[in-house]
């Protein structure tokens, strides 16, 4: 199994409170579908700086780590992710052990 890297970028925000419980719902339901594929549920991201070369700011907002047989194997545990619903996306990052 190999680990992968989901890192989210865009997404609407919650615009009521109600919106922002019903998100959670999305994500606790997504969790429990994911099942022991989650290794790190992750967390949102804040404000970010960088150095080094002069590149644009990447707009990842948040991640989460997955262990999988496949980058297909991903594919199929976003099914319904709610980042995606929101309008998000999500790129995914194969880990490669050092």
């Amino acid at each position: 199994m190999t680990k992968f890297v989901l890192l989210y970028q865009g997404g609407a925000a919650p615009q009521s409170p109600e919106e922002g419980e019903q998100l959670t719902k999305a994500w606790v339901e997504w969790f429990g579908r994911a099942g022991d594929a989650i290794l790190d549920r992750g967390n949102a991201f804040g404000a970010s700086t960088a150095e080094g070369a002069d590149l644009p700011a990447s707009g990842v907002n948040g991640y989460s780590v997955v262990e999988a047989g496949s980058a297909a194997a991903v594919d199929g545990l976003l099914v319904g992710h709610p980042h995606l619903a929101s309008g998000g996306r999500i790129e995914i990052h194969e880990t490669i052990d050092m």
